[in-house]
Formats: C-alpha cells, sequence, structure tokens
C-alpha cells in the first residue's frame, strides 16, 4: 500500500496550496494532467491516490462520472467536504482496485504513484479498470526542484521522506514490462520552478520545452490493450448415469 497521508499531512496539504508560488507550480501541473486527459462529457474517470481532491478539482462540473480513491480516511474526508455528492469516493489501495474490469474509461494517478510499495502493481492495477486510456503524472528525479526536495528531505522530515521519485526512463521501462509495446506519449512541465510571470508561462508553453527530461512534473498517456482479471473455474462434471441390466433372459421360440 505505501505511506498513507495521516491527519497532520491532510490538515496541511491543501494548505501548501494556498501560497502564491506553490498553487503556480499546481497550475501549470494541472494543466499538463489536463491537456494530456482531454476529457469529454459523459467518460468514467477514476482518480487513483486522490487525496484531498486536487487533481479532481479542474474535473468538476464538466459533466464527467468522478470516481475518487485514497487509503487515507483524513483525506478523502477533506475531499468529501469539497465535493459532497459530485464525486464517488472510496478507501482502497492502487495495488488492489475494488473495482471491475475495464469500468472505467480513463484512470488517473496523480503524484500518487510516488508513495506506494508496488508501484508496477499500481499501473497494471490502473490499465485494469481503464478501457481508453492512463495518465500518470509524477515527480521526476532528475528536475532540479526535486532534487532539492529530497536534499531537504534529509534534514527536515516531510512528506517527501516517503516518496520515491521517478524518470521517464524507469516509467517506460515498468509499462513495457507489463504492456509491451502500446503506445505512450510523454511531456514535462515545470521547466523553472523558481521563477514565473508571462514570460516563464509562454516558455513553458512551448512543445519543445515540454520535450526535456527535466521538468519537475512528468506526465504520460497510455494506451492500454484491454486486459481482464482471470480466475480459475470450478468445472462441474456429471458422472453417467449407471443402467442395471434388464431381468430376466430372452429367448427365442422355434417353431
Amino acid at each position: 500500500m505505501g505511506y498513507v497521508f495521516d491527519f497532520k499531512d491532510a490538515g496541511s496539504y491543501d494548505a501548501w496550496f494556498d501560497q502564491a508560488k506553490n498553487r503556480y507550480c499546481l497550475d501549470l501541473e494541472t494543466q499538463l494532467m489536463m491537456d494530456l486527459l482531454s476529457p469529454e462529457k459523459g467518460q468514467r474517470i477514476l482518480d487513483i491516490g486522490c487525496g484531498t481532491g486536487i487533481s479532481l478539482e479542474p474535473l468538476v462540473d464538466k459533466g464527467l462520472n468522478l470516481t475518487g480513491l485514497d487509503p487515507s480516511l483524513y483525506m478523502l474526508d477533506q475531499a468529501s467536504k469539497k465535493f459532497g455528492n459530485k464525486v464517488d469516493l472510496h478507501r482502497g489501495a492502487a495495488e488492489d482496485l475494488p473495482f471491475d474490469d475495464n469500468e472505467f474509461d480513463c484512470a488517473l494517478l496523480f503524484t500518487s504513484l510516488e508513495f506506494t510499495d508496488r508501484p508496477a502493481k499500481a499501473i497494471e492495477e490502473a490499465c485494469r479498470v481503464a478501457k481508453d486510456t492512463v495518465i500518470i503524472c509524477v515527480l521526476n528525479r532528475y528536475a532540479p526542484l526535486n532534487m532539492i526536495r529530497r536534499f531537504k528531505s534529509f534534514f527536515v522530515p516531510n512528506i517527501y521522506n516517503h516518496a520515491h521519485f521517478f524518470s521517464i526512463w524507469e516509467l517506460k521501462q515498468i509499462l513495457s514490462a507489463i504492456l509491451g509495446n502500446v503506445p505512450v506519449k510523454w511531456k514535462t512541465t515545470l521547466q523553472f520552478p523558481f521563477a514565473c510571470g508571462r514570460m516563464a508561462l509562454f516558455i513553458e508553453n512551448n512543445k519543445l520545452v515540454q520535450k526535456s527530461f527535466f521538468g519537475t512534473l512528468i506526465g504520460m498517456k497510455i494506451k492500454p490493450v484491454p486486459k481482464f482479471r482471470t480466475r480459475p473455474l470450478t468445472l462441474k462434471i456429471k458422472k453417467p448415469k449407471a443402467y442395471n441390466p434388464a431381468t430376466g433372459m430372452v429367448t427365442r421360440m422355434r417353431h
């Protein structure tokens, strides 16, 4: 299951994004997610590791059927207060989703894969329940900002102590092992986390810049081959009925 956010984490999570600089980073990351997702009205979307609902906020009121799942009751409580009955919330682990095969059009992992014990299993489960696409957004191991975050976590305990940072190559290796050669589209964002403003936004939105290997957030769009969870079936074999021989003997009459 990995790291489960506690009461203290849930209380400070949204407050962290209230700061202008952090909100700027989140807005770029959310924009990348939305570009890859390209949601259409009526789609069934599952947010795996939805937390307090940060990644669900831009999807609400767009005519989508939204479902969120998280292992932390404290995070789900915050999400429930935000969305009410607009989002169907469940408690569960990414590695063992309580949903049927191909139940959703799209499955989303937005900065949640980093906190799982078995990321390959979590991706496999996402591909099982998603009929069309899987979107993965993870923190980039080679991004300058994430290197600073990792360095600071050695001295000041924070949530990054529990996170596994990924690279584009690592993600591709995991996907190849699970799915084989399937279509994968990727790009990154937040190349310049220490700058903001119109010029920075203009550069961040450049398609060539988004192919950098050093952006803070990696976004991947996967087209999985439909998967089905198989279970062994018990075969019931009926034994043929035993017929008793007829009593008596047939005699031939002589004329």
